[in-house]
């Protein structure tokens, strides 16, 4: 079996996903919109930063909105929330399961001609 030498390279990413970081849709706004800068969203928003701050918080009776969400998407091209909800509800286990099983197997075959030199195959 010959595999083309660009594809015998394995890359394993060991960041946790985001649903994983983050423990619901807010934290995962929230969070971006602190990287991202609270200030500069806030003008995006048309919100005070205070106000802004208050609607991602979990205390606030007043709560983050999908019109808010819709805009902070559209004016950062951050669709880090969007990621989130597809990772949560999108996220099916078999084709991870099977993506791996795949990447194992090119492993395999790229290691079978160091086994060989080395004598061991």
């Amino acid at each position: 079996m010959n595999i083309p030498a660009e594809k015998t390279q394995l890359t394993l990413n060991f960041a946790p996903g985001l649903t994983e970081t983050h423990r619901n849709l807010r934290d995962c706004v929230a969070t971006s919109i602190y990287k991202r800068g609270l200030s500069i969203c806030a003008i995006d928003l048309n919100e005070s930063p205070g106000n802004l701050s208050n609607q991602l918080s979990d205390e606030s009776p007043r709560k983050f909105g999908i019109d808010d969400l819709e805009t902070y998407l559209q004016k950062s091209k951050d669709y880090t929330p969007i990621y989130y909800l597809v990772e949560k509800f999108l996220n099916d286990k078999s084709v991870e399961r099977e993506a791996a099983g795949n990447e194992a197997l090119q492993a395999i075959a790229s290691l079978m001609p160091l086994l060989k030199k080395a004598g061991l195959a």
